[in-house]
């Protein structure tokens, strides 16, 4: 057995603990990162890149059916295998060479193997040949090891072999049939990918289509759905599942009714990869999520203990995984240099953005780019909000960007303090705009400046302007 020692250890290199170990590096500290599958982890061979990859093509491809000229010189339909193949790219064929190579080049120690926590400080990684290594922390260890799909307890279910999120973002070919269970964001996303490269799509929603969202996004976005030839079933629940000896798979529902697919994507939630990683030896539970405090030290697990990313559940999101990580990788070079803690509220080493001011896109179509509260998660939250809307197909720029341009803004005010607190936009290419209204509510501008930043005209933005000329001077 070998033992070696460092600074810090992170159990996962997905994009969280490659930057914690990064952070923790730059900061003159030693760190090693451990892992059991790909370097680079969920979002960079089954989730954010290659399903974004997935979409891409269809939009580009719709995006210029909508404007005469350009509908003209299209011909011929969505090539399926070029999609799946740029989507491999994407996915560097999952093969983590690059990945690898950037770790060495940061000065990063790589482990490949299963990594659990023994004891205080001490991390053991089984590798595939059996043999262990014992890596002692003088500092921290870190776990960032994500989440995987959650698998419901529906009869049958397991033994038809479903999809999940990462059979879906890999596949190597399009089903004929494909039947979603979920409305959730990979539920609506990969909906509107499969749809767009063939695939007879339908989707059993038991709690809605997209029920994080605002009311008027999951509507446009359904309405969208059927029109591209989606069975959107609201409210349906899928009760049994079975794949026959054809391969064909059958999926009853509560009311009775049967639907016949080839293939069924399970797209229901995560569960936290905390299974196997040695939480027993320092009396916390296995598979559970970590709960942490405000500088992401894990509760009741010791202060040397820290979970970033998924597996905290604070938000799982990949880049508000990354901002955590970058929050936990400087509070440990603080604390392991004596050096005083920014922990107060939007200090260098508290993740406070995760509290209010995350922001998402759902790249289906349309798309739908949000940051901050919804109207009713405000109102639950206490505050006393007025909501302003506006036809986004109104603006100028919207009209320019395509014929018949569709979509919705909205923008909820905090009226005793007069600034934004969310802020939705539903519509063709809108996810570039949300960094702006980010900026707006973490840096808690007042709507009387507000009124100084001049969108630029004639552009999409100038939404901004008609926002705020509907709330009022």
């Amino acid at each position: 057995m070998t033992t070696i020692e460092y600074d810090v250890i992170v159990i996962g290199a997905g994009p969280v603990g490659e930057n914690v170990a990064d952070r923790v590096v730059r900061g003159g500290l030693t760190a090693a990162i451990v892992e059991r599958e790909l370097v680079g982890g969920e979002c960079s061979y089954w989730a954010c890149m290659p399903t974004k990859a997935l979409l891409r093509s269809a939009s580009a491809l719709r995006a210029a059916r909508q404007l005469p000229g350009a509908r003209e010189a299209v011909t011929g339909d969505l090539d399926a295998a070029a999609v799946l193949g740029r989507r491999d790219s994407f996915a560097s064929h999952w093969q983590d060479d690059g990945q690898v190579s950037w770790l060495a080049s940061a000065g990063i120690a790589l482990h490949r193997g299963q990594g659990r926590i023994s004891s205080a400080r001490v991390v053991e990684v089984t590798g595939v040949d059996g043999a262990t290594t014992t890596l002692t922390a003088r500092h921290a260890v870190v776990v960032a090891t994500g989440s995987s799909a959650l698998l419901p307890d529906i009869p049958g279910l397991r033994e038809a072999t479903p999809w999940s999120s990462r059979e879906a973002a890999s596949a190597s070919s399009v089903p004929g049939r494909l039947a979603i269970i979920g409305g959730g964001v990979v539920a609506a996303e990969m909906a509107t990918a499969f749809a767009a490269l063939g695939s007879a799509v339908t989707m059993l929603a038991r709690d809605g289509l997209l029920p994080s969202a605002e009311p008027f996004a999951s509507e446009l976005v359904t309405e969208s759905l059927r029109e591209a030839g989606v069975s959107v079933r609201l409210g349906a629940e899928a009760v049994a599942v079975n794949r026959d000896d054809s391969g064909a798979v059958h999926i009853t529902t509560a009311s009775g009714e049967r639907i016949e697919a080839d293939e069924v994507l399970v797209a229901v939630g995560r569960t936290p990869n905390t299974q196997d990683i040695g939480l027993d030896r320092v009396g916390l539970a296995p598979g559970a999520w970590l709960a942490v405090d405000d500088t992401l030290r894990v509760v009741g697990g010791g202060e040397w203990l820290y979970a970033a990313g998924d597996v905290n559940r604070r938000v799982l999101l990949t880049h508000q995984g990354k901002y955590q990580a970058r929050a936990v990788g400087d509070v440990i070079v603080a604390r392991a240099k004596g050096e005083k803690v920014d922990d107060g509220r939007w200090g260098r080493h508290v993740a406070t953005a995760d509290e209010r001011a995350v922001p998402q896109v759902v790249f289906t179509d349309p798309e739908i780019a949000s940051v901050g509260l919804t109207a009713a998660a405000a109102e639950a939250a206490g505050l006393r909000i007025r909501v302003v809307d506006y036809d986004l197909g109104a603006v100028a720029g919207a009209s320019l960007h395509a014929d018949g341009y569709r979509g919705h803004a909205r923008m909820v005010v905090d009226e005793d303090r007069k600034v934004i607190v969310g802020f939705t936009l539903a519509g063709p290419d809108v996810a570039e705009l949300i960094h702006a209204a980010t900026i707006a509510i973490v840096g808690e501008v007042p709507l009387d400046r507000l009124w100084h930043a001049v969108p630029a005209y004639p552009t999409v933005s100038e939404v901004w302007l008609r926002l705020l000329e509907t709330y009022g001077r």
